[in-house]
């Protein structure tokens, strides 16, 4: 089983994740052949990214080895990739075939719970009312 892109050798990956992710590493396999992609560009953070974001400067881009077998891991820049809750994946272009072929994706790093806050409503007193705080000591 492989994904396989349509009319170009573009391949687009948008993956959410249900948690917060410090991602480290990142692995691509494909066939040993021109179908291989050849770049990865990933984006950090942008949900419902389509080929027209593209064009914006991704947090890191890779130029790919052909890895048929997988053995190919890599490290990503872990300051960049510290909070992820969302990953773009961009295959630009690959080894000169018509279309791009990926038979697996990995990614490595550590997920932790993601901490949503919500929004807070406080009321702030600019000063005392004394109605509000009543002492026995003072008044019985």
């Amino acid at each position: 089983q492989f994904v396989e892109s349509d009319d170009d050798e573009e391949l687009l990956f948008n993956i959410p994740f249900t948690g917060s992710v410090k991602l480290k590493g990142v692995i691509v396999m494909g066939e040993d052949d021109g179908t291989h992609p050849a770049e990865l560009r990933l984006f950090r953070n942008i949900p419902h990214m389509s080929f027209d974001d593209t064009a914006k400067e991704p947090e890191q881009t890779f130029s790919l080895s052909r890895d048929p077998l997988g053995e190919l891991e890599y490290p990503t820049k872990i300051a960049r990739f510290s909070n992820v809750y969302h990953l773009s994946m961009h295959f630009p272009k690959n080894f000169g075939a018509e279309s791009t072929k990926i038979f697996y994706i990995g990614l490595k790093g550590e997920w932790t719970e993601a901490h949503r806050h919500e929004v807070t409503i406080c009321n702030y007193e600019a000063s005392a009312n004394p109605a509000d705080h009543k002492l026995e000591q003072i008044t019985p």
